[in-house]
């Protein structure tokens, strides 16, 4: 029973800096009433029953989850819940991910604006069937779903003082945001990576022998010079796009009353939220997406990734020459697709919002196996080894006025959204926002069992590296170090059962 005190306490701590009354992204919410508040109390608990599933949990999504498909399309289909005008809006906006983008000028004004410097053509090149990336395996394996972003610390900045434990990051004066491998005619590309590996061994308490191995990432054939001497490589695979909708409708408060940034309880978790300035909201509030909450909504994180990834700018990102720094005269004086069709910029509010409305609507698939005895015993493990003190079972989503799809809903993501130290070996010492170099928002675990089937790998974490999840598991640490142990003294029994337990989500 200690374990889920301490977990209760953990609960209804709340961050002193930043009141928990932040807005939230939606703006058409209908506030909780003390019934539905005692309700949402009661059935978020985590379960002390691990005999049986439990009630709704097959619905990892609520009313949003997908049916099960045993093809790579898994990831792909739209919340269960949409109306029938909804599935036209979603099948406009899967059309705008998968939409090619071509150089300027062309002879279409709807696909011109590519680059000048890119690391991908279209959204769904990195996010192939809406799934994870992957590091390339070779030097002719492809880049694309991988690429290294550039960060240095930033010591000045006007949104410091208005954040407690502002770190900040600044882009390369040079080389921007990321390095760009690809670009269009006549500019000289940034430069390319390469991986070497370092092979360490982790002995389990049964004898067991698990390799892991640790990424040296090395940039060259630079086209601009050198990088400045602080900049951070920070490589990053795509994460998969399920359920990212219903994490945007998890209310503020029930996020931030999870977080413990002090560790008062003395449990050693000590989760903290991270804030950030959105100009999709154009105030500072809490970051819920990218692998360090830099992003407080979809429409950002969209935008942002448009503008750094294609080089395509928006209404947030009005720059119609990307990711060029002022180092690049070529690049920023290069032709460019923003056009007063679209309001000068090169995709138009109209398209941006349909694309994200195709991102909040890319639907969880239904659980497999969640009352198999083995899946249970599996379940009381990574219950009992501390693991949902970061990775926190279920949400209640905020009731929406216009009841789209994620409105009050019940969902089991396996995340509580805040940033937590995982160690120095996972560390990339990339700083944003508040997070440190150490620090990590946890991943949701749903779908992630499915990896290998819409995906063809099972490569997991920030750059891939752990090639399953017992590797993934292995190379946590920090806050998440006693739980690791806990995994490393379990016999092969208990520790297939946990890894099937987590094959299920």
């Amino acid at each position: 029973m200690g374990f889920f005190i301490t977990f209760f306490i953990t609960f209804f701590y709340s961050i002193s800096a930043v009141s928990d009354t932040l807005p939230d992204p939606r703006s058409d919410i209908i506030p909780r009433t003390k019934e539905e508040l005692i309700r949402i109390s009661k059935i978020t608990l985590p379960t002390t029953n691990f005999s049986q599933a439990e009630k709704f949990e097959n619905n990892s999504a609520g009313e949003t989850t997908a049916r099960i498909l045993k093809n790579t399309n898994a990831f792909s289909q739209n919340s269960a819940n949409l109306s029938f005008k909804s599935e036209l809006d979603f099948k406009l906006g899967n059309a705008l991910f998968r939409k090619l983008w071509v150089s300027s000028p062309s002879s279409t004004l709807a696909s011109d604006g590519l680059g000048p410097i890119f690391n991908a053509r279209s959204c769904q090149r990195c996010h192939l069937k809406d799934g994870r990336g992957h590091p390339p395996k070779n030097g002719s394996d492809s880049t694309v779903s991988f690429v290294i972003q550039l960060v240095r610390p930033e010591f000045n900045s006007k949104w410091k003082d208005e954040i407690e434990g502002y770190l900040g990051g600044l882009p390369d004066p040079t080389y921007g945001n990321q390095l760009q491998e690809f670009t269009t005619a006549g500019i000289r590309a940034e430069g390319s990576f390469e991986i070497e590996h370092i092979n360490t061994e982790v002995y389990l308490a049964d004898g067991t022998i698990v390799k892991l191995q640790e990424p040296i990432y090395k940039v060259k054939n630079l086209g601009y010079g050198k990088l400045h001497s602080e900049t951070i490589i920070a490589p990053r695979i795509a994460p998969q796009m399920i359920g990212l909708g219903l994490l945007e409708a998890i209310p503020n408060a029930d996020i931030i009353k999870l977080s413990d940034p002090n560790d008062r309880n003395r449990d050693g978790i000590s989760g903290r939220a991270n804030y950030v300035y959105s100009r999709d909201l154009n105030e500072i509030t809490l970051g819920r997406f990218g692998l360090k909450a830099t992003s407080a909504t979809l429409k950002d994180q969209s935008a942002v990734a448009f503008f750094n990834d294609i080089g395509i700018s928006s209404s947030l990102y009005p720059e119609g020459y990307g990711d060029c720094t002022n180092q690049q005269s070529l690049c920023q004086n290069a032709p460019n697709g923003n056009t007063q069709v679209h309001n000068d910029v090169e995709i138009s509010d109209q398209a941006l919002d349909l694309t994200v409305f195709y991102t909040q609507n890319l639907a969880v698939p239904k659980r497999r196996n969640s009352d198999d005895p083995d899946v249970l015993w599996g379940k009381k493990i990574f219950y009992k080894s501390g693991c949902i003190s970061c990775h926190n079972p279920k949400f209640v989503t905020n009731r929406l006025k216009e009841k789209t799809a994620q409105s009050f809903q019940l969902i089991w993501p396996y995340t509580d959204m805040l940033l937590h130290d995982m160690g120095d070996r996972l560390a990339d010492n990339a700083t944003a926002g508040r997070a440190s170099g150490n620090e990590w928002r946890t991943p949701p675990l749903w779908g992630i069992g499915l990896t290998n089937q819409v995906s063809g790998h099972t490569q997991f974490l920030h750059d891939g590296r752990a090639r399953n999840l017992l590797e993934a598991i292995l190379w946590h640490g920090g806050e998440a170090e006693s739980s690791r142990n806990k995994v490393v003294e379990l016999n092969k029994k208990d520790r297939d059962s946990l890894i099937l337990f987590l094959e299920s989500l």
